[in-house]
């Protein structure tokens, strides 16, 4: 006899002292004489379910068949059977009378007729759900009768329960017995308890105590009869009060007919085994029983049926009980992802699914199996994470985001497949805003910085958007150290056109971040340059930009002006009205087939854009002199800008940045002196002097030879006036002619303009590889020029 706990308690209240769990109210209906209430745990404040029956006497046999209940339930264990948590038996005394009471508490299941009642289900998705709870207790029932040689006794609708996932199980183990045809005291059990049975449910032979035909008939026969009833009472929505009411099936549907007749066979030995109910039933063959049938035994299913399964999946789940879907398909199927059973497709299930549930629901039961698949290895299901997760990822909590979901995401960053890359960066518009401020410097902006400069030119571009949509969420010093180097150094040079449209639109959309002093000497003078640009969309842009950034500069001018504000040391603005709202995505880098050379760079009609690296590790842009343009295939053969060595691109840019800007203010400022300006007269007065011949030593004409073999400059005249005739010496007063017979020479002749006077002291020549010698012979100096102007053209 089970006496777990057997002491004088007082009260009752909320539950029994000593007993580990609290007791809520009872259910309005329950088997035979128990009590079945809701109650929940005292430890984690979990569900349960609590059954109690009590007795005035130890030796009452409701107590003992109890007894008995208590003993099977505990070691009877089925998919389809209630499972046993917890029993104990308390004996109190009420006005001085003892009262014995047996608790049994279960996992949380509600009585059968209950749930039916709550559903309400109708037509097909009712027979449906039918089909699936009557498919499981036949399960139960064959496992007791067949594998276990048990007689349940008394299967029908009370002794049936049914669980938050709506799945059916199978109680009320009383009159629960062994039996075996060979023993005549095998059935002892049963005849003991057999009075707790209902005379309604009783097949012939039991009413009528003929333990002979029991004896002689298969296991199964009594449990058969007790399913032909559990049948009738779940179609009929009534409870049996008289075994002829068996006889009405109007409300049995006519597949199961022939089967429910063949269970209430008046011949034992005729009776339907469940398990062959099971087998051969028509009616059990729908497309929930099939679904959920498939998912108990995933496990034994090939990778090709699991995924033509959860491929179809989607589209079946709209077919079946929404109910049934919520609270017993999307468990299994999320269990089944949790532990690697099921494959990548059925991810999108699942999130179909969660869809339907409330936010709270979703929460519970669908998040934190999405947060633990963000950890699995397995690509596919990231990549369906990652494709899907603006439907779930405005549920995450930023703690969650930053420590469980980012450091599993970030591993995208560097994958191997563009395709990875790319919906890896574009995840990161939901999740940026979730992440710590030492998260986004510390990490997320050294993989952008490598990404600014990927070969995909899709993820260059889409990157460059990114950051113009999550400028919001740096603070200012990372806005400062990364934002206007990003988009001015990086995206605006760079030689996809979108990716210098994006690069136009983010420093639009993040225009209230910059000071005056950086809109004019850093952006207008880079987004001037693509009012020029090769293709029409950035240029468009690109006029957008300046007429933005000129209103800011107005604005602060005005400011200024009317004294406003003083000292004021940054002018904010709103961004242009189209580029306000968040930056769309660029196309998918897998339309994308040609590589960065293959895209036209950065370069306007009169100059031509070079990349070269500093010694810094910065990108800059060295322009030529604008007679040289470049052709188009030219253009294409210079290199895309090359990832920065440091682990933060940024962060040395930001070191770097004021060289690299004085370097293109300087190479601006070269390109003025290029414009041929006319000589003053008097300068022409000088220039015609020096164009005359001086005499000077044969040894120095010996040297000039030499120095004219060995020299290579290809100067024409007016460059070789506008580089030398500023230093050249003027002519001597008192100078004598060298006599030579070749003395008449054309006046054109570019070593002439540059001829040196004779010296007055013994000092040394300026230089001797640049011409500032004695004039050649007129043979030498006619072939050198002839040579020079041959090469030059």
């Amino acid at each position: 006899m089970f006496k777990f706990l057997k002491e004088v308690v007082g009260g009752s209240g909320t539950g029994v002292k000593d007993l580990p769990y609290n007791i809520a109210e009872p259910f309005p209906s329950a088997w035979g004489s128990w009590t079945h209430s809701r109650g929940t745990s005292k430890d984690d404040g979990s569900p349960v379910s609590v059954f109690s029956l009590s007795g005035s006497n130890a030796q009452d046999g409701h107590l003992a068949a109890a007894r008995n209940g208590v003993k099977r339930l505990r070691t009877v264990r089925h998919p389809n059977i209630l499972s046993f948590l917890h029993s104990a038996e308390i004996e109190t005394y009420d006005a001085g009378s003892p009262k014995v009471t047996i608790y049994i508490v279960t996992e949380p299941v509600m009585p059968l007729s209950e749930k039916i009642k709550e559903l309400g289900l109708e037509g097909t998705q009712r027979d449906e759900y039918y089909a699936l709870g009557l498919h499981q207790i036949a399960k139960a029932v064959s496992f007791l009768n067949n594998d276990c040689k048990l007689i349940h006794g008394n299967v029908c609708l009370a002794s049936v329960v049914v669980t938050p996932t709506l799945d059916w199980k199978l109680h009320a183990f009383d009159v629960l017995s062994e039996f075996d045809g060979s023993n005549e005291t095998s059935s002892g059990q049963m005849l003991q308890y057999a009075w707790l049975v209902g005379s309604q449910y009783k097949p012939m032979e039991l009413a009528k105590s003929d333990w002979d035909a029991i004896k002689k008939s298969p296991p199964w026969a009594i449990d058969s009869w007790g399913m032909g009833c559990l049948i009738h009472e779940v179609f009929s929505g009534l409870r049996l009060s008289k075994t002829e009411e068996l006889r009405n099936t109007g409300s049995i549907p006519k597949s199961l007919l022939p089967d429910y007749q063949r269970l209430l066979s008046s011949m034992p030995s005729r009776r339907l085994n469940s398990s062959k109910l099971i087998e051969n039933s028509e009616y059990f063959q729908n497309k929930l029983v099939d679904t959920i049938h498939f998912m108990e035994i995933l496990s034994l299913k090939d990778s090709v049926e699991r995924d033509t399964f959860f491929r179809k999946l989607p589209n079946l789940a709209e077919q079946l009980p929404r109910q049934i879907v919520l609270k017993k398909l999307l468990p299994l199927l999320a269990s089944a992802l949790e532990f690697g059973s099921a494959a990548a497709s059925a991810l999108t299930a699942l999130l179909k699914m969660g869809s339907w549930l409330s936010a709270e629901e979703f929460n519970v039961k669908v998040l934190p199996t999405i947060v633990k698949l963000f950890a699995s290895n397995d690509r596919a299901i990231r990549v369906g994470l990652l494709q899907h997760i603006d439907q779930y990822g405005e549920s995450l909590s930023p703690q969650v985001v930053d420590e469980q979901v980012y450091p599993h995401v970030a591993t995208g960053f560097s994958d191997t497949s563009a395709f990875l890359r790319e919906l890896t960066l574009k995840s990161m518009l939901i999740l940026a805003p979730k992440l710590s401020q030492r998260t986004i410097s510390g990490s997320l902006l050294k993989y952008l910085s490598k990404l600014q400069v990927d070969e995909e030119p899709a993820i260059r571009t889409n990157t460059t958007i990114l950051l113009g949509n999550i400028g919001s969420y740096l603070n200012e010093g990372t806005r400062k150290r990364v934002l206007i180097n990003a988009f001015t150094v990086r995206a605006l040079r760079d030689t996809f056109p979108p990716a210098r449209g994006a690069g136009i639109m983010a420093l639009c959309a993040t225009s209230s971040y910059y000071d005056i002093t950086e809109v004019a000497t850093r952006i207008l003078p880079n987004v001037v340059v693509l009012t020029i640009d090769p293709d029409s969309d950035v240029r468009t842009k690109a006029f957008q930009a300046v007429d933005q950034f000129l209103q800011i500069a107005k604005q602060h001018y005005e400011k200024t002006n009317a004294s406003d504000t003083t000292g004021a040391a940054s002018v904010g603005s709103s961004s242009v009205p189209g580029n306000a709202s968040l930056l769309g995505w660029a196309m998918s880098s897998l339309t994308l087939k040609g590589k960065p050379s293959d895209h036209v760079p950065v370069a306007s009609a009169s100059s031509t854009a070079v990349t070269s690296t500093a010694s810094n590790g910065t990108t800059v842009i060295e322009t030529t002199a604008p007679a040289r343009v470049s052709s188009t295939t030219d253009l294409a053969e210079h290199p895309v800008p090359t990832s920065p060595t440091s682990t933060d691109g940024w962060g040395e840019l930001e070191n770097g940045i004021q060289d690299d800007h004085e370097s293109d203010r300087d190479g601006w400022d070269e390109l003025e002196p290029l414009e041929e300006t006319k000589p003053a007269p008097a300068l022409s007065n000088i220039q015609a002097a020096q164009r005359r011949p001086v005499s000077q030593p044969i040894t120095q004409k010996k040297q000039a030879s030499n120095s004219l073999s060995k020299s290579t400059p290809k100067l024409n005249k007016d460059e070789d006036d506008d580089l030398w005739g500023s230093i050249a010496a003027p002519a001597p007063k008192t100078a004598r002619p060298l006599s030579l017979k070749t003395a008449q020479t054309d006046d054109d002749d570019p070593w002439a303009a540059i001829a040196a006077p004779a010296p007055t002291t013994k000092a040394k020549p300026l230089s001797t590889g640049r011409g500032r010698v004695a004039k050649p012979a007129a043979p030498k100096l006619g072939a050198q020029r002839i040579n020079r102007t041959s090469s030059g053209m």
